[in-house]
């Protein structure tokens, strides 16, 4: 009768000739906790690694807060300066744009300040406070390519932000002289600045396009056909009361005079 042949790697392990195993093994018996504690600081090194070493995940967090900062955003930074450069004029303030909830609500809590906001796009999965000034009046959510729902003059200043990045030239010549039209003492505009993509993917629906970054010396040239004047009080104020600070605006700012 023949004998089953023994493999030789049981034999090489059962006759303890593997190095380590023993140590191994009693190791797993005697000490568990130590390999759990093994198997973490290996996880942790593992993270660690992804995270500084290739740069891969530290990569797309920076991407997700840079494409989701807004001008809107930019606006509630500059309240600031711009009360220093208009001074009374922030009294009863407009600001049109996505996100106005936020904006109307940083301006209601300064001083002798009255908010009013218009959301170009639909407002889907607003916080409970935002709900609320749109059941008050405070904001109203309206297509802004057709004429506003105010007097001439309604405002002291209209503040627009991110919208107008978003019109097509069929529209936006319309649309800036309506929020001029509704402004007594200003009108500033918050744009974003070419090579920044605003839009994503999953937002074009709501905003129909992506966004067109446009250039300084475009929206001069354009401001000029539409005989929208710069408010060069207003652009020294704001020059001054930054360049006092450490503040530096991540949009472009254009200070113009209010259409008559």
């Amino acid at each position: 009768m023949s004998r089953r042949q023994v493999s030789s790697t049981r034999r090489f392990v059962d006759s303890g000739n593997f190095p380590f195993y023993g140590a191994l093994h009693s190791k797993s018996r005697s000490s568990p906790i130590l390999s759990i504690a093994l198997v973490a600081v290996g996880a942790i090194l593992l993270i660690g690694y992804a995270y500084s070493g290739s740069g891969k995940f530290r990569g797309e967090a920076v991407s997700r807060i840079e494409g989701d900062y807004t001008c809107s955003l930019e606006v509630q930074r500059a309240i600031p300066f711009l009360k220093k450069a208009y001074g009374d004029s922030m009294h009863k303030v407009l600001h049109v744009g996505p996100d106005t909830c936020s904006v109307v609500s940083k301006l209601l809590k300064e001083e002798d300040t009255e908010a009013w906001g218009v959301e170009p796009y639909d407002i889907e999965d607003v916080e409970e406070s935002c709900k609320s000034l749109v059941g008050k009046g405070i904001v109203r959510v309206a297509d802004i390519k057709y004429p506003l729902p105010y007097k001439p003059k309604s405002f002291s200043l209209v503040i627009v932000s991110d919208a107008l990045d978003y019109l097509s030239p069929k529209y936006l010549n319309k649309t800036l002289l309506e929020l001029a039209r509704v402004a007594s003492d200003g009108l500033i505009i918050f744009a974003g600045t070419p090579g920044h993509q605003k839009a994503k993917v999953a937002e074009l629906s709501k905003f129909g396009r992506p966004a067109k970054m446009r250039s300084s010396s475009w929206w001069i040239r354009f401001f000029d056909q539409s005989s929208l004047k710069e408010n060069e009080t207003a652009v020294k104020k704001f020059e001054q009361a930054t360049s006092k600070s450490s503040y530096l605006p991540a949009c472009q700012v254009f200070h113009l005079n209010p259409y008559h």
